[in-house]
């Protein structure tokens, strides 16, 4: 069954707000003890013969691919999660870890408060034993914000328009007048979450209310028609670090992801330098002669912090905060106008992470210096289109679809030409196809080439594309009509 979730903000009074705090602050350790206890643990295992040996022996399986030693495979993988058991490394056994922890803060969090914990915990586990993670993180001061509860009949409840949880008793604001509120609230509630939010220099609290089934339709209250429709036909997007081509049988389009962040990550470099410059006043024995941080041996090093450092610290937070909420919004909104245009969405399959890495080769430029081995971390980390597409999944499974990903590989949308059916390889600064005198902006033509693969996901199906193509052109040039003299999209040369 699915879920959604709708946020409501809290009418704190100051001591409740000193409570929450606190509460917090508990959580945070609970957490932080959590993982001193686990990470022992895991240290243990990792240093046993037989774990070691069986890391190795399924590297080898997997470099392989062998399938006649999947038989084998199967079998190290069940010691595998045997040798988990014996050190105690699951979710059940993290929350009978917690149980230990929570009973002196019994007043503060409940048994299902601190159980959720735990499992947030082992979530980051999860990632590490099985999936891509690389290690284990302790929770920083101040950076503990949420809690959440298992249902709604103990611990963290909404009942009577009111949050009740051990002792606290606060009214939760609901819009009565907005009819997605009230259609929410006639939901079955799952469970709730507390969230806590750095605005404007000062904490704000907000109930986040997860309800049972399907998201309510909004309304446009000036026409009565329903926003946000789900359209019929093949869609196709070619999304890259920081633009996204959208080609479909009634519209073709190229966005920057985000575009309304950049002004506010101009902000933030002056604001990092400023915190860099009295960082370096405050702290001088901190620092060796060439500008590098002193290290300390096993000693922590101890930052001095002035007022005015704090002040910039609280302005950097609030505008982090602002452009999350502007990215989320903003994604939102583009993914409503992309299911708007069709119903069967195609993508390629991206690995974001390995995009994010520093290149490990040394390359070295005409003029013999080193070229940097940075990549699309910042990018990605400001544009976010792995969200974007995680948010087009939700938004088409309220509605029984999934996102479509295709065999990228296979398909070589960016290399393949329609026409005589042929892959041929380009540069990265190569923005446009050139076809017979015909100019096609390559990540437009990209999606294009996605919208019409076969239904394996691993080719190009050449008769739809002949068909369609005509229609596409007239849709393609006239985007690069809307766009031409736009500076801002400058990466795909229009």
């Amino acid at each position: 069954m699915s879920n959604f979730i709708v946020q409501f903000p809290l009418k704190t009074e100051i001591y409740q707000e000193d409570i929450l705090n606190k509460r917090f602050e508990i959580g945070r350790k609970i957490y932080n003890s959590l993982v001193t206890v686990t990470q022992k643990r895991y240290n243990e295992m990792i240093k046993t013969k037989l774990y070691r040996s069986i890391k190795a022996e399924l590297k080898e399986i997997y470099q392989s691919k062998d399938k006649i030693k999947s038989k084998r495979k199967t079998e190290l993988c069940k010691q595998l999660n045997e040798l988990y058991k014996i050190y105690k490394l699951s979710e059940y056994s993290f929350h009978s870890d917690v149980k230990n922890m929570q009973k002196h803060f019994k007043n503060n969090i409940d048994s299902f408060t601190a159980q959720k914990i735990a499992t947030n915990l082992w979530k980051a586990y999860n990632k590490l034993l099985f999936g891509n993670g690389n290690s284990i993180h302790y929770k920083k001061y101040d950076t503990f914000n949420s809690f959440e509860g298992k249902s709604n009949k103990t611990g963290i409840r909404f009942k009577g328009n009111k949050l009740i949880w051990n002792g606290l008793n606060i009214p939760v604001i609901i819009d009565f007048k907005n009819p997605y509120e009230s259609q929410a609230l006639a939901h079955e509630i799952a469970y709730c979450r507390i969230v806590r939010k750095h605005v404007r220099n000062k904490y704000k609290f907000y109930l986040q209310i997860v309800f049972k089934g399907i998201v309510p339709l909004k309304i446009n209250k000036q026409t009565g028609k329903i926003k946000h429709t789900l359209g019929d036909g093949d869609v196709g997007l070619d999304i890259g670090t920081q633009t996204i081509a959208i080609s479909s049988k009634t519209d073709v389009k190229i966005y920057e992801l985000a575009d309304r962040i950049q002004n506010i990550e101009n902000q933030k470099r002056i604001l990092l330098r400023k915190l860099d410059r009295s960082r370096r006043s405050n702290n001088p024995n901190n620092y060796n002669e060439d500008g590098t941080i002193k290290k300390q041996g096993n000693k922590k090093v101890v930052w001095i912090k002035s007022n005015h450092y704090i002040k910039t610290q609280n302005q950097l937070k609030e505008l982090y905060r602002k452009q999350a909420d502007i990215r989320k919004l903003q994604h939102e909104i583009l993914a409503n106008e992309i299911l708007e245009q069709g119903n069967n969405i195609y993508v390629e399959t991206m690995n974001y992470a390995g995009l994010q890495k520093r290149s490990n080769q040394t390359t070295v430029n005409e003029k013999g210096r080193c070229n940097k081995k940075k990549r699309f971390g910042k990018s990605l980390a400001n544009k976010a289109p792995s969200m974007l597409l995680s948010i087009i999944d939700r938004k088409l499974k309220y509605h029984g679809k999934q996102l479509i990903k295709i065999d990228t590989w296979s398909v070589k949308a960016s290399q393949y030409n329609h026409f005589d059916e042929t892959c041929k390889k380009k540069k990265l600064s190569n923005r446009w196809n050139n076809f017979d005198g015909i100019k096609v902006q390559r990540d437009m033509y990209s999606a294009f080439l996605i919208m019409n693969v076969n239904p394996d996901l691993k080719s190009i199906n050449k008769e739809q594309c002949d068909k369609t193509f005509n229609k596409f052109l007239i849709l393609h040039n006239k985007e690069v009509d809307r766009l031409s003299g736009n500076k801002n999209l400058s990466s795909i040369a229009i």
